[in-house]
């Protein structure tokens, strides 16, 4: 992580101090009091409904050893070493970018509508066989989680695998000037912030922001069977990789076989090497060659590759295969939800085999935009009745799935809730040894709690 004294941190971010503070060595950062280490820079972000600043001489007591202090802020503490900038948070970010210049560290940049986070863990997995790779933590990933994430580097990190998020136009492009990656990947383009953003050709052109701080012999690894991907990379001047199903795509995967423990495929028909993911779904076959393209790229061995993915752990939440009370299997994908990725995860769940139930609980998928409604409605349609025992259904618009499914399901087999414990003690009552439960939703819908009732 950043180690300096206070007059390098102070031309890094073009701020003042006093002289009489100016050796006062700091190593890392921090913007909460409630995670404040030994050593650290605080730095008071205002936000809408707090003002950092008024926890300096907090953060301090535990254990920072100076702060910024944005010039318009009254009564700044006279005693504690500070560094006065125009803007905390722009100083935070200017910090990340001249602290990154100054690592010799590669930078992998990753986007998309759904995935990002998969990819993220995959790629980490498969570069760590070969060099030291430190990646986002968590959900650091917007204006003020990616400049964080880059402070915490250390100096001799060989990569920097960075997820870069986004709810609106423009904030790609910060995110990308700020990283700026030797490669790219952009897992998809799915309906994801419609009700921001209006149509799929905006996210398309949001997601690609991407691009604007990319190094010019850097590749760009997209989904190629995305038209709005390659209709708008086509005249860009970047090396570019495509991966997808179709044999039309660089990498693409063959003799692809999903099993209770994960996923087994291979690439562009060859023999060898033979890939596994401990990941459930087809859909995330797609992340896995994204992550083999870069690691290619990156003189990466396939066998290493091959090594990397069967070890692969996933953060959280994401198609998690649990076991509940009473032997029941929940696949957890309750961090978030959209139509491109609720099909995707109602597909796994009906090409499991083995199982004497399945059972799909499902939420709000949010942000949607006008059309919300409809797009629940579809989801329901879609559901196989031949091959998926129950319908759940949590959420006022989720109802609507609820709707869709009571076109092929039979009377009782589906159940639209907008109480949540209602809806876990029905399900308590329902399964038992050897069923299957997926539970995807939103974000907001917080369905975590619905695996954690079984």
């Amino acid at each position: 992580m950043i180690n300096r004294i206070l007059i390098e941190v102070k031309k890094m971010v073009d701020g003042s101090c006093l002289e009489q503070f100016n050796e006062v060595e700091i190593t890392g950062v921090s913007i909460d009091t409630r995670t404040v280490r030994e050593g650290n820079l605080f730095i008071p972000i205002i936000g809408e409904k707090f003002n950092g600043h008024e926890f300096v001489e907090t953060a301090i007591k535990n254990g920072a050893v100076a702060s910024f202090w944005q010039e318009d802020q009254p009564n700044p503490p006279q005693t504690i070493p500070l560094i006065y900038v125009k803007d905390t948070l722009i100083a935070l970010q200017t910090l990340s970018k001249s602290y990154l210049g100054s690592l010799a560290v590669k930078v992998v940049g990753i986007t998309g509508s759904n995935g990002k986070t998969t990819t993220k863990d995959m790629v980490q997995a498969v570069l760590s066989t070969k060099y030291k790779v430190q990646k986002t933590e968590g959900n650091l990933n917007n204006h003020i989680g990616l400049p964080l994430t880059i402070l915490r580097l250390e100096k001799d990190t060989e990569i920097a695998v960075l997820e870069m998020g986004m709810s609106g136009k423009g904030e790609i492009e910060l995110l990308s000037t700020i990283a700026e990656p030797d490669a790219a990947i952009i897992t998809n383009i799915g309906e994801s912030h419609l009700l921001d953003l209006g149509s799929r050709e905006a996210i398309s052109d949001a997601k690609l922001e991407i691009t604007r701080g990319l190094n010019q012999d850097g590749p760009l690894i997209y989904h190629g069977e995305e038209p709005l991907l390659n209709s708008r990379v086509e005249k860009m001047p970047y090396r570019k990789i495509t991966f997808g199903q179709s044999t039309s795509c660089d990498y693409y995967s063959s003799s692809l076989q999903q099993e209770n423990e994960g996923t087994y495929f291979q690439v562009n028909e060859k023999e060898q090497p033979a890939y596994f993911i401990p990941v459930l779904g087809k859909h995330n076959v797609n992340n896995a060659l994204a992550a083999i393209a870069i690691a290619e790229y990156l003189n990466v061995p396939s066998t290493k590759i091959a090594d990397g993915l069967k070890k692969l752990k996933i953060t959280g939440m994401r198609t998690e295969l649990v076991k509940g009370q009473n032997g029941v299997s929940i696949i957890n994908d309750a961090y978030n939800a959209s139509p491109t990725s609720m099909k995707a995860a109602i597909e796994l769940l009906q090409d499991m085999k083995g199982f004497r139930q399945k059972i799909v609980v499902l939420g709000d998928m949010l942000e949607l935009g006008e059309n919300e409604r409809s797009f629940h409605y579809e989801i329901g349609k879609i559901i196989q009745s031949d091959e998926i025992d129950y319908v759940f259904t949590y959420g006022e618009l989720a109802s609507h799935i609820s709707l869709g499914a009571k076109e092929t399901f039979e009377e009782g087999k589906v159940f639209p809730y907008q109480d949540k414990e209602n809806l876990i003690n029905h399900l308590k009552q329902l399964v038992g040894e050897n069923d299957l439960v997926l539970v995807k939703g939103s974000r907001g819908m917080k369905l975590e709690e619905v695996v954690e009732g079984l």
